[in-house]
């Protein structure tokens, strides 16, 4: 359900389901969460929408793979990701280093 505001005046329910129909047309691929609706003059109002936050879902590049989870790897796919090395730089690899001008 939309949280509808009504500033500067009164919107019928008829004319609010009209906005949030034609948001619904303009921006399918987002989640309204809340629309402002202000009340210029007779003619027109000003309308801001306030959006849902979109899920955020990690993506690893595993194996040569891009993948949110490991459920769809096989067996073998599995094992990789278990076997592989992972590598850590340290500070201390790095204190032998000495740049000249």
């Amino acid at each position: 359900m939309i949280k509808i505001n009504v500033i500067g005046g009164s919107v019928s329910d008829a004319e609010k389901e009209a906005y949030v129909k034609r948001a619904r047309e303009l921006y399918p691929e987002k989640r309204i969460s809340e629309m402002d609706i202000t009340i210029v003059d007779d003619n027109y109002v000003d309308i801001e929408y306030h959006y849902d936050t979109a899920p955020f879902q990690r993506i690893r590049r595993v194996t040569g793979y891009l993948a949110g989870t490991l459920d769809r790897f096989n067996n073998a796919k599995k094992a990789e990701v278990r076997d592989r090395v992972k590598h850590d730089i340290t500070v201390s690899d790095f204190e032998d280093v000495y740049l000249e001008a």
